[in-house]
């Protein structure tokens, strides 16, 4: 890993608008990406990561944000001196970027072929067409997208969150530039898509001798991926070094705090017995998506989400629902709190089989089962203070408004968070805490059972941790029961007492999590298991603060 230096960011400053909650996104940042050499760049939310990415690129939202001091040298080139005509010339072709959502980053109303072919006429303005097609469909081919051709004709829409992906580092990788600048690019993918998708990346890069900018919150990709490690935090370099000298024997306190939050693979003894009472029972769950589409969007064929499925949770225990996208975990989160209806089966709360209720009596059941749903932001009412979102429930049920708010500031010290945020707003809180917020909410109607749908896979690590033993800390003192969707299966290793594991809507293994964890049986539970990025990376036990 000797290369030719292709970036040097020295005493880099971006400058915030007044008002904001500080000065300086970025005070004094400096690092370097050689020839064939990732370097991650690591840190939480309002770090600065995304923001150096868009000062390298020159997509900073000025005047606005804008750099206040530092320089950003790409090879001979003074990025900061470049005209933004000049600039044009470098991003994609010099300089490419894969961003994090590539459902937001490609056009909805273009195929893929038409963004792939846009954006190599603008830099290879002699080719033809036919050329340029044959080269795109030449880098989906490079990126192992299974029918390319198909692929070039689809709209993004049309194709798996995976493969948009991999279409976006298609686009990155077209004209084989000297630098990538890769932004949380595996975030909100499953482990096994997540995998292949830093193997494509690395593979890609080591042909291409490119450097690559890595920008991640997550410790088992770095320990993945990375040959160095810079580590920000609110906008300042805390530590810097060779990734196994970070991962594994880290100097700063933040970085320390930040490892000592990842959840370690190896799972606890379960906390609940087999003679625990069973509060909630499945039993030959079916859901089947219909065909539909038409003569303009073509037909899509019927899909069976949900495979005659039977489950049971015991009292004070967390069941983990894993799998894929698409193996049917969210449907059947949502069938066992009747926000889809099933084709057939059952679902028991006590003596009460939840689908065959009619709305009067659904509505006196749902006391008994809550959900916290995976975006908070999304399922708070943004016009609501907190202390009425929370009193909302138990008012439904009967319950004066004084006495509703009165406990809903309980709530709100019972998740950690201070009585004063009862009278503000959804929008007034970090990811972390809004997600307490709807855990509060959850526990207002004092349910037997809350089924969590992915509650911490958009969280920072560290938030992430104290979420999770906020979970198992509610669980214990109330004797809850957790049906717990997730597909980082770190996080199920740590909370979950047994797990599920669901391929294509049906139950492929289940047993205790230690036992499935330290012997799994179904080949595709194995396959999730080894595709665990930085599965070998064991964080040093010593690492407290």
């Amino acid at each position: 890993m000797s290369g030719k230096t292709v970036l040097e960011i020295e005493g880099l400053k971006v400058a915030l608008p007044k008002g904001a909650d500080r000065p300086l996104a970025l005070d004094g940042l400096s690092l370097s990406v050689k020839a064939g050499e990732v370097v991650c760049l690591v840190g939480e939310s309002g770090s600065g990561k995304s923001l150096t990415a868009g000062a390298v690129m020159r997509l900073l939202p000025e005047p606005h944000v804008h750099v206040s001091g530092g320089s950003i040298r790409f090879g001979d080139t003074d990025i900061l001196a470049q005209t933004e005509t000049q600039m044009k010339a470098i991003r994609g072709k010099e300089i490419s970027m894969i961003f994090q959502e590539p459902m937001t980053a490609l056009n909805p109303q273009k195929t893929v072929g038409w963004q792939l072919d846009e954006m190599l006429r603008l830099h290879m303005k002699k080719s033809d067409r036919k050329a340029r097609r044959a080269h795109a469909i030449e880098m989906l081919h490079r990126t192992h997208i299974p029918d390319p051709e198909g692929a070039y004709n689809a709209y993004p829409h049309q194709i798996s969150g995976g493969q948009r992906q991999r279409v976006m580092i298609a686009m990155a990788l077209a004209l084989s530039p000297r630098l990538i600048i890769a932004d949380e690019p595996t975030t909100a993918l499953d482990v096994t898509t997540q995998l292949q998708i830093l193997k494509l990346i690395r593979d890609l890069q080591e042909e291409e001798g490119a450097g690559v900018l890595f920008i991640t919150h997550d410790f088992g990709v770095v320990a993945e991926i990375a040959d160095h490690v810079v580590v920000l935090r609110q906008g300042e370099m805390v530590e810097s070094g060779p990734a196994k000298q970070v991962l594994n024997a880290p100097q700063h306190p933040y970085t320390k705090a930040l490892i000592a939050s990842v959840p370690d693979l190896k799972p606890p003894m379960p906390k609940v017995g087999k003679d625990a009472p069973v509060v909630l029972t499945g039993a030959h769950l079916m859901k089947t998506f219909k065909a539909r589409g038409g003569f303009l969007t073509g037909k899509r064929k019927a899909v069976v989400a949900v495979k005659d499925l039977s489950f049971e949770l015991r009292r004070g225990e967390t069941l983990g629902v894993v799998g894929e996208s698409g193996s049917g975990k969210t449907t059947v989160s949502r069938i066992v709190t009747r926000l889809l209806e099933a084709d057939s089966g059952s679902v028991q709360v006590g003596d009460t089989d939840l689908l065959s209720c009619s709305p009067s009596e659904l509505r006196s059941m749902r006391k008994h089962i809550q959900m916290v749903f995976q975006d908070p932001m999304a399922s708070l009412n943004p016009r609501k203070r907190v202390v009425d979102l929370i009193a909302q429930g138990p008012i439904v049920h009967g319950e004066t408004r004084e006495k509703a708010r009165a406990r809903a500031r309980d709530l709100l010290e019972l998740v950690e968070l201070s009585p004063a945020a009862a009278n503000r707003f959804p929008h007034e809180f970090s990811g972390g805490q809004r997600q307490r917020i709807g855990i509060a909410r959850a526990l207002a109607l004092e349910p037997k059972v809350i089924v969590a749908d992915e509650p911490v896979s958009a969280l920072d690590v560290s938030v992430q941790a104290q979420v999770l033993k906020l979970l198992a800390d509610l669980r214990a003192r109330m004797s809850l029961s957790l049906l717990f969707v997730t597909h980082d299966l770190r996080v199920a290793a740590q909370l979950c007492d047994r797990i599920i594991v669901m391929q294509r809507g049906e139950i492929v293994e289940s047993g205790l999590t230690s036992e499935v964890f330290a012997n799994p049986q179904h080949e595709y539970t194995r396959t999730l298991m080894t595709s665990i990025p930085g599965r070998d990376w064991t964080p040093p036990k010593d690492v407290t603060l």
